[in-house]
């Protein structure tokens, strides 16, 4: 039994045991004793590395058992709160303590109701927790610690405000931690929030968690776009999480691989709660071969074995590259990140790569197989493929018969109705 394993209550060694698990990694190890000493802690680590359970198995041994609200774990987005109540569940159970999930999109009576449970551990996003500790449904003041799980998010343009209003409802002495693979990018802004200092733990170099990631590019098109992901998708043992950067992309491309009866679906943040939960269940009981997203599922989403990560688009930032890419390689599983390029996207992302010190190789999709060199072609082929490139390089103009999203096409209708109405004036 490993020293790790031995702080923990005897009910949670079997279940470490239980879940396959050996030794601890590196963010769990170096957290616990600064979490279970009530030190305000930064903590860093890459993507999959078991940042989850660094802080809730020492958070949750300090709970008491039928005091309600004393720990509070903010979320960045209503996926990663789901998961984490999920998680926290697991183990909070086997010591007697209730876990209560309050969440936006979620029914807010229901969640009323189950408040009156007095659940010790709330799990939440920013806008549904600030609501109900204005309401004084939620006890702000009983509060003895605030995670932030993805730190950096949190405090983007359009979280902030609400995040800093939740710490302002906080009682004067509270622990605060803050866990994300790119948390350092908010320090700055986490060390103006209280007076005292914190201890940031930033094992990145140092963690050995992470299985082998491979980097490649597919040349395509971008009118092949579609038609690529599309032909992926029949790839032997192919699934994958397809990010694209903007919804109206993404809903035009899921319309398309729908009417050719590839089993793909969409997870975006304007769907409702319900939506994005069988989205979810759907892929990760297999039942999709893709599932279309924006960066809403970069951050935190646990796919266990996701074999690839598809870039329809090429992420605008470095931080961006890195959330999407940390799907795959999760505890020691290996995974592919695919970046589809095409000519006038292909340069950025080698710059993006060279920035990061990533390597990156080419790939071809041949035949029903991705080759890692180029295949044969004959006379007749090579010249259509030549010709279909610089095609690509004249500007293409859009049409929109067929690439708008529907809510585009709703409002377009509505404003056809309207005019037509003038016009009968």
């Amino acid at each position: 039994m490993s020293d790790y394993q031995v702080q923990l209550p005897e009910v949670w060694q079997k279940k470490w045991q239980g879940a396959g698990f050996t030794a601890a990694t590196a963010i769990q190890t170096r957290c616990f004793a600064p979490l279970s000493e009530k030190e305000d802690v930064v903590g860093i680590s890459p993507t999959g590395s078991g940042k989850t359970l660094a802080y809730l198995l020492p958070l949750l041994l300090k709970v008491e058992q039928g005091q309600a609200n004393q720990l509070l774990i903010l979320t960045s987005s209503q996926e990663l709160a789901i998961q984490v109540t999920e998680v926290a569940r697991q183990w909070a159970q086997e010591i007697g303590l209730k876990v209560q999930p309050l969440i936006g999109g979620a029914n807010v009576k229901r969640q009323l109701e189950k408040l009156k449970a007095k659940p010790e551990v709330i799990v939440g996003t920013p806008g549904r927790v600030l609501e109900l500790m204005k309401q004084k449904k939620v006890k702000a003041h009983l509060f003895q610690t605030i995670v932030m799980d993805e730190a950096d998010q949190l405090f983007q343009e359009g979280t902030e405000n609400l995040t800093k209003q939740i710490l302002k409802q906080a009682p004067v002495d509270y622990q605060l931690a803050f866990f994300s693979a790119t948390a350092d990018r908010a320090l700055e802004t986490i060390k103006t929030l209280k007076e005292s200092s914190f201890n940031v733990i930033d094992v990145t170099e140092e963690d050995d968690s992470q299985g082998e990631v491979q980097h490649v590019y597919l040349r395509i098109t971008e009118r092949k776009k579609v038609d690529s992901l599309r032909r992926l998708a029949y790839l032997d043992n192919f699934q994958a999480l397809v990010f694209f950067n903007q919804v109206g992309d993404m809903g035009a491309a899921e319309e398309k691989l729908l009417h050719h009866g590839v089993e793909v679906a969409s997870l975006a943040s304007d769907q409702s709660k319900l939506m994005r939960k069988m989205a979810i269940q759907q892929f990760r009981e297999g039942k999709l071969s893709e599932l279309l997203t924006t960066d809403i599922a970069a951050r935190g989403l646990d796919i266990p074995q996701l074999p690839y990560i598809v870039n329809a688009d090429i992420p605008m930032t470095q931080e961006g590259y890195i959330h999407r890419s940390g799907r795959v390689g999760r505890m020691g599983t290996p995974g592919v990140v695919l970046n589809l390029v095409s000519p006038g996207t292909i340069d950025d992302l080698k710059r993006l790569a060279k920035t990061m010190g990533i390597p990156l190789s080419e790939v071809f999709l041949h035949g029903g197989q991705l080759h890692t060199e180029r295949p044969v072609m004959d006379d007749a082929a090579r010249e259509l493929h030549t010709k279909s490139i610089k095609k690509e390089k004249k500007p293409v103009k859009a049409t929109h018969n067929f690439s708008e999203s529907p809510q585009i096409k709703k409002k377009k209708k509505q404003k056809n109705q309207k005019n037509k109405g003038a016009r009968r004036k």
